[in-house]
């Protein structure tokens, strides 16, 4: 895989089969994390229709594709982050899943290769429709510039402590999403 890319399913708490279909992992605003329907594996290309995470538009091969369950009903002008807002909690398991993945498939943190929803037109130039997400995280009044945001989750995902050199997926990782490789997922 060769990159990491966030997103937040606009939905209320609990996952349901479209977020399932669409995301290879799905992190619930109590930080635990959900599996999708397809393992990461799906993702390597040649891609088959319907048989693997669509998560970002034109963007989907080698991609892994994670997602808040968050911002039911938001409105990014004038904004509201609606009924289902990230959570400070949500946004810690993101970072730590991410890190783990990263580690388990050698990503490099970078701009390129860990990024928004929201970062993938400007930052890959790969057009997409609109999409905001992520833009808003908690702490924030409003919606930000996506590579301001990106560059903050980035740095989040970042300060994750990793275990030994020999072992480069954090603990906390593993404890996040435990349920993911028992229903063997990844």
């Amino acid at each position: 895989m060769k990159r990491i890319i966030i997103h937040w399913t606009a939905g209320a708490k609990g996952l349901n089969s479209v977020e399932a279909d669409s995301y290879h992992f799905i992190v619930q605003p109590d930080g635990k994390v959900e599996p999708g329907d397809f393992p990461v594996s799906a993702n390597i290309p040649p891609l088959k229709s319907g048989q693997y995470a669509a998560h970002t538009r034109n963007c989907n091969s080698d991609s892994i594709g994670i997602a808040l369950d968050a911002m039911a009903g938001a409105r990014e002008r004038p904004f509201s982050a609606g009924s289902n807002p990230i959570t400070q909690k949500q946004l810690e398991a993101l970072c730590d899943l991410a890190a783990g993945l990263c580690g388990q498939y050698g990503i490099d943190i970078t701009p390129q290769t860990v990024l928004t929803h929201a970062e993938v037109e400007p930052t890959l130039g790969i057009k997409q429709k609109n999409k905001w997400d992520v833009t808003w995280i908690p702490g924030m009044q409003e919606p930000g510039d996506p590579v301001f945001v990106g560059d903050r989750i980035r740095d989040m995902i970042r300060s994750v402590p990793v275990s030994t050199p020999a072992d480069d997926i954090p603990s906390s990782f593993f404890a996040s999403i435990q349920a993911v490789f028992k229903k063997g997922k990844p």
